[in-house]
């Protein structure tokens, strides 16, 4: 059987898997330096991405759905990720 994927779906999807495949290298990085400092710094690298990550997948899925999203859900949508941005900074 053949299923076609939507491409904001599999947009969202292979970011997600080259998030994961990020965090792994990391993770082989830190035991490679075997050093809390240097771990320490790969971890610190690592809280960029996920934001980013975070994102870039809401905003690939928003615009795969934004057809069939009124401007006041939208509207709530974008206001609760900026919260959630907001609160990740505090």
């Amino acid at each position: 059987m053949f299923v076609l994927l939507e491409k904001a779906v599999l947009g969202m999807a292979l970011l997600r898997i080259l998030s994961g495949c990020i965090e792994m290298f990391a993770a082989f990085l830190m035991i490679k330096f075997n050093d809390v400092e240097k771990a320490l710094i790969v971890n610190s690298s690592l809280a960029i991405i996920g934001p980013l990550v975070l994102l870039f997948t809401t905003a690939i899925g928003l615009l795969g759905y934004a057809d069939q999203l009124s401007l006041k859900k939208f509207t709530l949508v974008i206001l609760g990720i900026g919260f959630i941005f907001y609160g990740l900074s505090g």
